[in-house]
């Protein structure tokens, strides 16, 4: 042992096999270590932090008490899932976090198998959970299933779909609520209330009242304690019971999550136990332990790298705006024109842009929590009465309302606006929020408008286009990041639907993008430009109308014409071919066609570039597919240059 380690006992466990062999007076030093060794990792990585320094006790409690990974544990969204990497055998590889070929941001199964269900969306937790305490019953297995789970992912209608399923089987299920009063946003709706007033101590009607009901619920060795009865009577309501009694939970807490005295004995009860579902209700800190986080509105949620010594964010100043940020203003800009205009987000207010909304106009903002089915049905509802919500939701998160979408939108043709941030690879969150599929899962719906914005300058027109387009539903998707830097328009002016633009004239080679690749392909046209090849650039602008007169004249007045997208297969490129083979133009083989789309794999994290490297979808790998179409070898042809 490094006798000048600042984390002597961490580091003499590898996994928590090692953890189980300390005595329990030992716990706490562990988990001081634990968040020392979390605060110093994440200040080199950046990523998820609040939560985790939230989880410190607990992660540490669950592994000493419970036989993981024989005892199975799921965390839900995953984000606070540090220090339990820390404690199951991750330490050495801690400081990978996020980068390419390191360790994932949130649990993966095919990282470890302490982690035995992946998530990075939120409120899976107790679905998974339940199916594997049923696979476990059906395979007369005696283990346990933790599933723990936050109050800010507790607004998800699946958490309630899932819970009410676990009541009726009375299973065996362990769901360990991590209350600390605070989501991504500051909680919004009647559950974050209703938690609130589960610990507020004021929702029973007598402390005699509240007595009998633990001295009936409780396991023996807490109910005898008669001096904590206050604490342990908080979480019940006037009529005796809690709305997680009345699925059909056994409800224990509220207890404090930071405290392993009162966390070590409840949770051993609580595994010895042999009835159906229980509920522990343990109330915790986001960022608790670090004063920087303590003390920031959002906790630290997320962070990039950071001074550990004063909480400093080393973040370089970007040199253009975010788009979320573009989109943000724009609506301002438009809603100050339009009192109809209404936003709509789910949870994600500052990832949208939804915050800068809420600031001029709070009373025209609605943060849903997390409810993406919800979201986009209360937009249609919106719509019906003549408003024109804009409803802000990420391309990987609106997946989760895409019945939605199609019955309650599309089929009555409402005028719902999708403002659909993080399409494309997205980098250091990897596949679980990579908007890859966006394209064609809303391509194949009649009535869509669908629209890619090139740069932020076009983006603020086509706010401005959504707002105009009031007979049918549209969206509007761009990337995460920074724009390129261009000078951007006073005001936003609606373009012409199903119309693309020419950027530049050639003759030889046409590359027709949909979305941010117009940077790429800009440098790519001047690569090939250099190997003689006159190169046409297009921006398709619409993916749905299709601009079909400006596809038709590029197919017709070139050799090669290769379409380009942030998206899976399936989408812009699979417009353009069913078009040009509907309409015979390839049937002459006058012109080579081919579509740029990203890989047919979920590509893990990295940086976005070497994401959109890997894929082939930067400048060279346009390239590349250009001499490939024309049956040449690109790398011959650049030795020819020279």
């Amino acid at each position: 042992m490094n006798a000048y380690s600042k984390t002597p006992l961490l580091d003499t466990i590898r996994t928590p096999d090692d953890l189980r062999k300390l005595k329990i007076e030992q716990v706490r030093q562990v988990a001081d270590e634990l968040r020392q060794e979390t605060i110093d990792a994440v200040s080199v990585t950046g990523g998820h932090f609040g939560a985790g320094l939230g989880v410190v006790e607990l992660t540490t409690a669950i592994h000493y008490v419970f036989d993981t990974p024989r005892d199975r544990l799921i965390w839900d969204v995953g984000h606070q899932a540090y220090p339990h990497k820390i404690l199951t055998g991750r330490r050495d590889r801690i400081r990978t976090l996020r980068t390419g070929g390191g360790l994932s941001g949130f649990t993966k199964r095919s990282e470890s198998d302490y982690d035995p269900f992946g998530a990075a969306h939120s409120s899976t937790s107790i679905s998974a959970g339940l199916g594997m305490a049923v696979a476990r019953d059906l395979a007369g297995g005696k283990n346990n299933v933790i599933a723990v789970i936050g109050d800010g992912a507790m607004s998800a209608g699946m958490a309630y779909e899932a819970m009410n399923n676990a009541g009726a089987m009375n299973s065996r299920l362990i769901v360990i609520l991590n209350d600390n009063d605070m989501s991504i946003a500051p909680p919004v709706g009647a559950m974050s209330a209703y938690l609130s007033r589960l610990y507020s101590g004021k929702t029973y009607r007598t402390l005699r009242d509240a007595a009998k009901q633990i001295n009936k619920r409780l396991p023996k060795i807490l109910a005898n304690r008669a001096n904590r009865v206050e604490e342990y009577s908080r979480g019940f309501m006037m009529d005796g019971g809690t709305l997680f009694e009345e699925l059909g939970f056994y409800y224990v807490g509220p207890i404090d999550g930071h405290n392993l005295d009162h966390l070590l004995p409840v949770l051993k009860n609580v595994r010895d136990m042999e009835t159906g579902p229980i509920l522990v209700h343990v109330v915790t800190q986001k960022g608790k332990g670090y004063g920087p986080a303590e003390a920031s509105a959002d906790k630290y949620h997320a962070v990039v790298k950071f001074d550990v010594a004063t909480g400093t964010q080393a973040k370089a100043k970007p040199n253009a705006p975010a788009y979320q940020n573009v989109f943000g203003q724009s609506l301002v800009k438009e809603a100050q024109k339009d009192d109809k205009i209404v936003a709509i987000t789910a949870a994600m207010p500052s990832g949208t842009g939804v915050d800068i909304f809420n600031k001029a106009f709070p009373d025209r903002t609605f943060d849903v929590g997390i409810a993406e089915q919800h979201a986009v049905t209360f937009a249609a509802g919106l719509a019906t009465e003549g408003y024109k919500p804009f409803c802000a939701i990420y391309s990987t998160f609106l997946q989760r309302g895409y019945d939605q979408i199609v019955h309650d939108v599309a089929i009555q043709n409402l005028p719902v606006r999708f403002a659909i941030d993080r399409a494309g690879l997205v980098g250091a969150d990897g596949a679980t929020h990579a908007g890859s599929f966006d394209n064609a899962y809303l391509g194949c719906l009649p009535n869509m408008v669908i629209m890619a914005a090139a740069d932020e300058a076009d983006m603020v027109h086509m706010v401005a286009t959504q707002v105009a387009i009031n007979d049918r539903p549209s969206a509007l998707r761009y990337p995460r990041g920074e724009g390129r830097g261009i000078e951007m328009p006073d005001v936003g002016v609606p373009l012409e639907i199903g119309k693309g633009r020419m950027i530049r004239q050639g003759n030889k080679i046409a590359l027709l993008s949909f979305g941010t690749r117009l940077a790429e392909c800009e440098k790519a046209a001047d690569e090939l430009a250099a190997h003689g090849l006159s190169t046409s650039i297009a921006d398709a602008r619409f993916m749905k109308p299709l601009d079909t007169e400006l596809v038709l004249k590029l197919a017709r007045d070139h050799d090669v014409l290769i379409t380009v997208e942030e998206g899976s297969v399936g989408g812009f490129g699979s417009h353009v071919a069913q078009f040009l083979t509907d309409q015979g133009v390839l049937d002459t083989g006058m012109v080579k066609f081919r579509t740029m789309v990203l890989p047919d794999v979920f590509l893990d994290h990295d940086t976005p570039n070497a994401m959109y490297a890997r894929a082939g979808l930067d400048a060279k790998g346009i390239v590349a597919k250009v001499f490939e179409a024309l049956g040449k070898d690109v790398k011959t042809e650049t030795v020819k240059l020279a």
